[in-house]
């Protein structure tokens, strides 16, 4: 059976009372920000290609107020992030705030330190129901509520969403250590209900999907709980080799580079290896436009078809599937009204992705609960707002 995931007022109740119960007061800044899910278009961000994400209902909401002194106390009791953990820093001196441990707090700090206005000290809460490591972007809506909750608490706010993202990217990079692409801040700054992103990586333009004409469709996450690490040498190594094919063409990035490239690559003695990874994203970014194109046409089985090409090309080519993975989308696949599953995510383990009939999902989550060795969780997935600020009462 899908999980049920609490609602956005059932969160704040309860970082509102842990607060209360950490601080003895009332916050008075309550923000949030989701996490994502990202429906085809993968590997493809950082080389400047297309996304097609959506927000998730799953949210990293923060609660808090200003203590009056330049000490800032974060608690976080959140599963999603850690254990019961509690970070204190002084930010009288940003510039000195550095990476550390726990390595969770590495998001916040990074977005207080390039917050692009002094920072008083606070008292905060966080609390998250998006599943750490997961492929859902547990980091991202971490980092995206930090900078919502900045702002509230200073009154400066980013004029355009897309420095805001940039900001929570640059974070990432710099004080997490992880090389990610901008979609996941992207989505979980500027989704919308009922809407799925269609984002250039390239220009940072973004179209809103409707996707209120899947009535009878639905989309089921699938988690794995075989975590991945987005820092490992085996992301970095896939990036480093499509960095390495733009470089050999004299081009900016993979998305100048066409399949009669290809042969280019071949002739100037690029690796097997680069030659399956660049192929793989050169047709994924035709995949994503492809598949926005038939979300907007109502096609939804050339949409399942779609899926299913871009995860067995990210098994084949990009090789960031893993046996948990193709077993999920394996068995999904063989039950009438499944039109599409892929994993979703950056792979190495995290989530799958299946868009079904309604009356589907029952009988795919009995299959792999008969056939994965492993214990998989479901959430049924719907399209939801991106970051914002809550009443406190």
């Amino acid at each position: 059976m899908a999980q049920v995931i609490p609602t956005i007022d059932q969160v704040k109740a309860e970082a509102m009372e842990i607060f209360r119960k950490e601080f003895g007061d009332d916050p008075d800044i309550c923000v949030f920000a989701p996490g994502r899910v990202n429906l085809i278009g993968e590997h493809t961000d950082y080389n400047e290609g297309f996304v097609l994400p959506m927000a998730l209902p799953m949210v990293t909401i923060i609660v808090g107020k200003v203590n009056g002194n330049k000490n800032c106390t974060i608690v976080s009791t959140s599963k999603s992030i850690t254990t019961t953990s509690k970070l204190e820093f002084d930010v009288s001196d940003r510039s000195k705030i550095a990476p550390g441990e726990p390595k969770w707090a590495n998001y916040v700090k990074g977005c207080i330190a390039y917050f692009p206005a002094d920072v008083p000290g606070f008292n905060a809460v966080i609390v998250s129901t998006v599943p750490m490591g997961s492929g859902l972007s547990s980091s991202a809506a971490l980092e995206v509520a930090t900078y919502t909750f900045l702002e509230a608490l200073t009154g400066v706010e980013c004029k355009d969403p897309r420095d805001k993202a940039l900001v929570c990217q640059k974070a990432e990079h710099e004080f997490a250590n992880v090389p990610c692409g901008i979609m996941d801040q992207f989505i979980s700054v500027m989704g919308k209900q009922g809407h799925a992103l269609l984002l250039d990586c390239r220009d940072l333009s973004v179209t809103q999907i409707p996707m209120d004409g899947i009535d009878d469709y639905v989309f089921l996450i699938t988690n794995s709980n075989s975590p991945h690490k987005l820092s490992s040498s085996a992301f970095r190594e896939r990036r480093d080799a499509c960095f390495e094919a733009a470089k050999m063409l004299g081009k900016k990035s993979l998305r100048e580079v066409t399949l009669d490239d290809l042969e280019v690559l071949k002739k100037q003695g690029a690796s097997e290896i680069i030659l399956k990874r660049v192929g793989h994203v050169i047709n994924e970014n035709s995949r994503t436009l492809a598949a926005t194109a038939a979300f907007q046409a109502g096609d939804y089985i050339k949409v399942g078809e779609l899926m299913n090409e871009s995860h067995d090309s990210l098994r084949d080519n990009y090789e960031v599937s893993s046996n948990e993975l193709d077993t999920l989308v394996n068995t999904a696949r063989k039950i009438p009204g499944v039109l599409g599953s892929r994993l979703t995510g950056a792979g190495f383990g995290g989530c799958t992705i299946t868009f079904l009939k309604k009356d589907s999902v029952d009988l795919v989550i009995a299959a792999i609960n008969k056939s994965y060795s492993g214990t998989a969780s479901f959430y049924i997935a719907s399209p939801s707002v991106g970051t914002g600020k809550l009443d406190c009462k």
